[in-house]
């Protein structure tokens, strides 16, 4: 192949999937972003809020451990219009309404998200060349905050418009329409499919093992665990907090989506420096104690503090909490077996997943027996804390070395 023919498909293929991302982070996000009048309607505790998240988590982390054979079955685009589809279905379900119907949407919608991301790196991992991987994987990785930024803005405007169950269902039609939007690229993207490849429950092993047996792979995950914690936590609980604090919904949306705008800079920048200038492990290391940091100055949030105080704090865990992916996953790919790259990164994921399960979980355990958002914040930033300090100390060994 030539090379602007192999350039050409790589643009076609970061685009495409850059959207892919997009709207599986509008998706996933959009329920908690709106969740304050759901809540109100609906008369429940905030606290429902991080068992919904972590409904979708144990979802993820289920779909995540299998996926990887259906992507070499069915091939990453022919997934990632699965995960759309998924999404679409899920945020129908959390329209209807009643409790029973938000437990389906968080495990249709939670599925559906978790595909995406293991499906977009195998698609990336075959076109994209290994040294300027970490950037191309991180402008990919932009699509989250850029998802959620959407979902920040536009979610609370739509609510007040129309209603929060409409809200959902335009959303969810949106998803639907870009999955057959991909259909054409489907010849070539997934030329390199195996339709022989047939799913066994003992892929859920493999791809542990894959990580597990692996100790940089290893390393990655327990880093995703305590990323995506924090995270998870940052996208669930900071606009309920802010409403908590007395600003209304439309404020601390607005607030939420200005903190993401610094994500998508955050992660050409992290991806730009990760590819040959800084040491990816390195690199990771000193996000995370910035996550750690960021997150225990969100934990003391008041109702004294300023609008412009709060969006600092939050700037500061957005360009942390929301930027590491890109660096994260083209390190994994570059270290996963030889055709096990969607696999890989579905197992790192799906530990990191373990986080986005636990935290929430623990997060709304505290909120309901204390009444107290922050405490929650600034108990997540002890797992970043940790793997901050692990990965710098395993960094200089390795240079050491």
């Amino acid at each position: 192949m030539r090379g602007d023919s192999r350039m050409s498909l790589l643009l076609l293929a970061l685009g495409a999937m850059f959207m892919q991302q997009t709207f599986a982070a509008l998706g996933k996000s959009l329920p908690p972003i709106i969740a304050p009048p759901i809540i109100a309607e609906l008369q429940l505790e905030a606290a429902w809020l991080g068992v919904y998240v972590g409904m979708a988590s144990l979802a993820s982390l289920t779909f995540q451990l299998g996926c990887g054979s259906f992507i070499v079955r069915y091939g990453a685009l022919r997934m990632s219009q699965v995960a759309l589809v998924m999404l679409a279905f899920g945020l129908a379900a959390a329209a209807v309404g009643p409790l029973a119907f938000f437990a389906l949407s968080a495990i249709i919608g939670g599925g559906g998200a978790a595909i995406s991301t293991p499906a977009s790196s195998h698609l990336l991992g075959r076109y994209s060349p290994p040294r300027s991987a970490p950037l191309v994987f991180s402008i990919k990785q932009t699509a989250v905050p850029a998802g959620l930024l959407l979902a920040g803005l536009l979610g609370p405007l739509l609510t007040e418009w129309s209603g929060w169950r409409s809200t959902l269902v335009a959303a969810g039609a949106a998803c639907l329409a870009f999955a057959l939007m991909l259909q054409p690229l489907r010849n070539e993207f997934d030329s390199d499919r195996v339709p022989t490849r047939a799913f066994q429950f003992s892929d859920f092993w493999t791809t542990l093992t894959v990580v597990t047996g692996r100790r940089d792979l290893r390393n990655l995950s327990l880093a995703c665990f305590a990323f995506n914690g924090v995270q998870t936590v940052f996208t669930a609980y900071f606009v309920v907090y802010l409403t908590s604090l007395g600003h209304g919904l439309a404020t601390a949306g607005f607030v939420f989506s200005m903190a993401m705008l610094i994500a998508v800079p955050g992660r050409i920048l992290w991806g730009w420096l990760g590819s040959g200038r800084i040491p990816p492990h390195t690199l990771l290391g000193g996000l995370a104690l910035g996550m750690a940091v960021s997150a225990i100055a969100v934990g003391l949030y008041g109702p004294g503090w300023p609008v412009l105080l709060i969006g600092l704090a939050a700037l500061g865990l957005s360009a942390t909490a929301m930027s590491w992916h890109g660096v994260l996953l083209a390190e994994t790919a570059r270290l996963a077996p030889e055709g096990m790259r969607g696999a890989a990164t579905g197992g790192v994921l799906s530990i990191g997943q373990v986080g986005a399960l636990a935290m929430p979980i623990i997060y709304a355990l505290l909120l309901g027996s204390t009444g107290q958002h922050g405490i929650g914040f600034m108990l997540c930033a002890l797992p970043a804390l940790v793997v901050g300090i692990a990965l710098l100390r395993g960094s200089r060994v390795r240079q050491a070395g």
